[in-house]
């Protein structure tokens, strides 16, 4: 008993970072407008930074390349720089660690759509009344 209270008193440390619980360290790495929608886009295969931007126009590009960076320095995305000639190539695609999101970021979206689906016939509802 007095460990497992010892236990839930411990913080869990990522990367530098103090966490006071697992799903505080998940939100920490996945929370935000725009993680999971990269994250999302990503389990498509690599992506150039323009085509992340093609599917997300409503986000700005300073956001996107903060974004970015915070995924790739919490690990869960990696970086690919093509050594060619100009212009340079960059690709972004989900690590092995991100990888692991896929299952979830998936139920994210679905349970999106069905909210989408409950408001779609609220508003059916109301309108024929």
């Amino acid at each position: 008993m007095e460990h497992e209270k010892n236990q839930q008193l411990q913080d869990f440390v990522y990367q530098g970072k103090s966490y006071p619980c697992c799903t505080s360290l998940t939100m920490g790495l996945i929370g935000g407008k725009w993680k999971t929608v990269i994250l999302y886009h990503l389990q498509q295969g690599p992506l150039r930074y323009s085509e992340l931007r093609q599917q997300m126009l409503q986000v700005t590009e300073r956001t996107l390349s903060l974004q970015l960076k915070a995924l790739e320095k919490d690990q869960l995305i990696k970086r690919k720089v093509y050594h060619q000639k100009p212009p340079l190539k960059v690709s972004y695609s989900l690590t092995d660690l991100g990888k692991t999101l896929e299952p979830l970021i998936l139920q994210l979206a679905q349970w999106g759509e069905l909210v989408m689906q409950n408001q779609i016939l609220k508003d059916q509802a109301q309108t024929e009344k």
